[in-house]
């Protein structure tokens, strides 16, 4: 106990350290008069940067009949515009030192580009022309929904734990987008128009409906005479439609069964309608997390996986604009059934509720979170996808700098009242995966 105490400290002490070297007022920021917003962190230790772009569009913005086309767009912002053609944009970038990558979730769109800083001039040449000039060719656009229907099979198949969470939200949500995945449905994926992507891109990819953060060995007058040249001649156009749905009240436990033919034991996830990512709660629920599922000395862990009735336990979250999902996740041993395993986690829930949380409990679970705030910050990657979630989700990258005091104050009645808040009976959907019976 006191060598884990001391790694704890030495922890505690390098991320003090990280966090002091980073403070809110090194944070530039501009926007251009066409509304596109940028952020700008200079970090000098090396020579390299980093260029996140948010773009305010993910499957929440779809509608029946056009399901994924915001993951869609990510796979064609790579496929050709005025002056890259097809698969140029990576080539382009590689040449000069640089990599990508890209993630759409249920509410946001994220391009993130790696690069020596001497490239930063080739990335916003890159990156602009896309958002300008984006070719949505047709022969493209049947490559790539070849492309993406291949995706969702194989990612249905290959997990049996998202293909249970793809039916639990069509159950838990009744009227809100979050009901859909974020990769579509498969009838709408075939059936996408031209006029439908067209009509998508011109209406969710204006510079006003971006984010855009800049990480590194650059000078932010650099980076905004290069923002200003590239991008601010890219018309603003009116700011998309708002989403309207709001999820009706939830009265009762639901359930939904799913059948799958290669499952080899049953998974089983529980989730609790919990509220959208800029509650109040925000940082009780987190540590509420750690608390179920965090680690091998949380409290699922020690109740399913060391009594072999799990081989694993996971909490996870939705962190988006709208109220979203809480999800307690646990896969079943050989011989467990669906029934004893979620008697065996619910009973740690109802122990929570009722019991709360020790103080001991409570700061080791503070210790990761803080630790892991503090490791993403060590590394302008991380930097610029803090930054940037806290701009876009939390509504202002600032508060970022307030979440270790947000941890800190948290007491073990905090948690154990956003527990009873909102680990009801009356607000779970409980999902079941097993193998299907002969």
């Amino acid at each position: 106990m006191k060598w884990k105490a001391l790694a704890a400290s030495i922890m505690l002490g390098m991320a003090a350290t990280a966090q002091a070297a980073l403070t809110a007022d090194q944070v530039q920021t501009f926007t251009l008069s066409n509304g596109m917003k940028f952020l700008v962190l200079e970090s000098h230790d090396i020579p390299n940067a980093t260029m996140y772009t948010f773009w305010k569009v993910g499957s929440r913005n779809e509608a029946p009949g056009i399901t994924g086309l915001s993951h869609f767009f990510e796979h064609m912002m790579f496929n050709g515009s005025k002056k890259f053609g097809p698969k140029m944009f990576d080539r382009t970038m590689e040449a000069k030192g640089g990599a990508n990558n890209a993630y759409t979730s249920n509410d946001l769109t994220v391009y993130q580009d790696w690069f020596p800083a001497s490239s930063l001039e080739t990335i916003f040449t890159l990156e602009s022309d896309r958002v300008a000039n984006l070719t949505i060719d047709p022969k493209m656009v049947a490559s790539e929904r070849g492309v993406v229907l291949s995706e969702r099979s194989t990612g249905l198949e290959n997990s049996n734990m998202r293909a249970l969470h793809e039916e639990l939200n069509s159950v838990a949500f009744l009227a809100h987008p979050y009901s859909w995945s974020v990769i579509g449905h498969e009838s709408d994926i075939k059936a996408w128009t031209q006029q439908d992507l067209e009509r998508y891109f011109r209406t969710y990819y204006a510079p006003n409906n971006a984010v855009a953060v800049i990480v590194g060995d650059v000078k932010t007058d650099q980076v905004k005479q290069l923002a200003t040249k590239y991008f601010g001649g890219i018309p603003k156009r009116p700011l998309p439609p708002a989403v309207r749905t709001v999820e009706p009240p939830q009265t009762g436990e639901r359930r939904v069964f799913v059948t799958k033919e290669s499952a080899t034991s049953a998974n089983l996830s529980i989730a609790y309608k919990i509220p959208a990512a800029n509650s109040a709660d925000y940082y009780a629920l987190e540590v509420l997390q750690g608390v179920l599922a965090g680690g091998k000395t949380s409290r699922l862990y020690q109740a399913l996986v060391d009594k072999q009735l799990a081989t694993q336990v996971s909490a996870e979250s939705m962190d988006g604009f709208d109220p979203g999902l809480l999800y307690l996740s646990a896969v079943a041993t050989a011989k467990v059934t669906p029934a004893q395993l979620e008697q065996a986690l619910l009973a740690e829930v109802d122990r929570l509720v009722k019991e709360g949380v020790t103080a001991e409990e409570l700061q080791k679970v503070k210790n990761q979170k803080l630790v892991n705030l503090y490791r993403e910050q060590e590394t302008i990657s991380g930097k610029a996808q803090q930054l940037g979630t806290y701009e876009v989700i939390f509504g202002d990258y600032q508060k970022m700098f307030g979440a270790s005091a947000a941890y800190e104050k948290l007491t073990p009645a905090d948690i154990q009242a956003v527990a009873a808040k909102y680990l009801k009976k009356s607000q779970r959907t409980v999902g079941v995966l097993a193998a299907k019976e002969d």
